[in-house]
């Protein structure tokens, strides 16, 4: 029996296992990928962060990186290896957490490779779950190549043609920007009306801002807190601006519908694509555990990672408590604070 299993070993999880460890906790860390990292292995090539390298360290090892650099997705499973290695923590891999029940004195988790069992049990597995694409999509003829964001590796995926890119965020702006390089013509679907922040200002990081005003420490509860955590997240360190001003950029508005090789947005019909980039976000998915309570938006119901279900706790979800909750350089705090949480039990 063991003391705890902690479901996800990225970020989220990493960050729990060496507290626990500092807790002197029997636990296992299980994963579906097959190696740590690969979910940031698997983004799409030109994936970077925008944050630097100096607010990315997870508790007890500093990203090996100069101060100010911004790494790519591969430099950040190299990271999470290096992690695993130095602290030695036990991982089981290709195991797919399909249910959790809570008995009577302990937990038990139906996986892709069997039963487990432990008194507690952690969830760290991040709020990427169900990519989302609109319904309609499913009426788009199959000569029109359709990717979700999370499965984009590249332009070099796309057949030669018309591609829309659809979503207002920092994939879809990120990915715009990289397909309008080197396509004669794009589509862009969302909105233009988005907050941009630059990556610095004065010759500083906007996270060295951010910290020094102390925005990312507010909690969720707070005015400041509340105000920011259901207000449109700003696009960060993307000239937004200049994309959108290409001449091979067209802006469409929102899609609309779609039948055949006909996509309706608001400003056109278009009937001449080849590909549609989906850069349309997630949905959460925590019905997999048995007897939690779930907010409106999917999301379980906690404080600061304390479910309602003794024994199971959340780390790594966005406005966990502050803004930084679901940042790399953000988790220690919230992992630090359920460390505490749990040696008083």
């Amino acid at each position: 029996m063991l003391d705890f299993i902690v479901v996800g070993a990225a970020q989220a999880g990493l960050s729990m296992a060496y507290f626990l460890k500092k807790l002197n906790k029997k636990f296992l860390l299980v994963d579906k990928e097959s190696a740590i990292g690969a979910s940031w292995r698997n983004r799409w090539d030109s994936l970077t962060l925008f944050t630097p390298s100096e607010f990315n360290n997870l508790p007890g090892l500093d990203f090996p990186a100069p101060k100010g650099h911004y790494p790519s997705k591969d430099e950040v499973a190299e990271y999470f290896e290096a992690y695993v290695k130095k602290f030695n923590f036990p991982v089981q891999f290709n195991t797919l957490v399909e249910k959790i029940n809570c008995k009577e004195e302990h937990f038990l988790l139906k996986t892709s490779q069997g039963d487990l069992k432990a008194k507690n049990v952690i969830i760290g597995t991040g709020p990427f779950h169900i990519p989302y694409i609109p319904q309609f999509s499913e009426k788009i003829d199959p000569e029109i190549f359709q990717v979700h964001s999370n499965y984009y590796k590249n332009p070099g995926q796309l057949q030669k043609g018309k591609t829309m890119v659809v979503g207002a965020g920092d994939s879809g702006f990120q990915i715009l920007d990289e397909i309008s390089q080197r396509r004669n013509s794009v589509y862009f679907s969302g909105t233009s009306n988005v907050r941009l922040l630059p990556q610095e200002i004065l010759g500083k990081t906007l996270f060295w801002w951010l910290k020094k005003t102390g925005i990312l420490g507010f909690s969720k509860d707070s005015w400041i807190g509340k105000k920011l955590s259901t207000s449109r997240q700003p696009i960060i360190g993307t000239d937004v601006k200049e994309i959108l001003r290409r001449e091979n950029v067209n802006l469409v508005g929102k899609v609309k519908d779609a039948e055949g090789k006909t996509v309706f947005t608001q400003n056109k019909e278009i009937t001449d694509l080849k590909n549609i980039v989906w850069a349309t976000g997630y949905r959460p998915n925590f019905e997999w555990i048995e007897g939690l309570e779930l907010t409106e938006n999917g999301y379980p119901q906690h404080y600061r990672g304390v479910s309602n279900i003794n024994g199971l706790y959340f780390i790594g979800l966005p406005w966990l408590y502050t803004r930084g909750s679901a940042t790399l350089g953000g988790i220690e705090k919230d992992a630090k604070y359920l460390a505490n949480h749990i040696s008083k039990m």
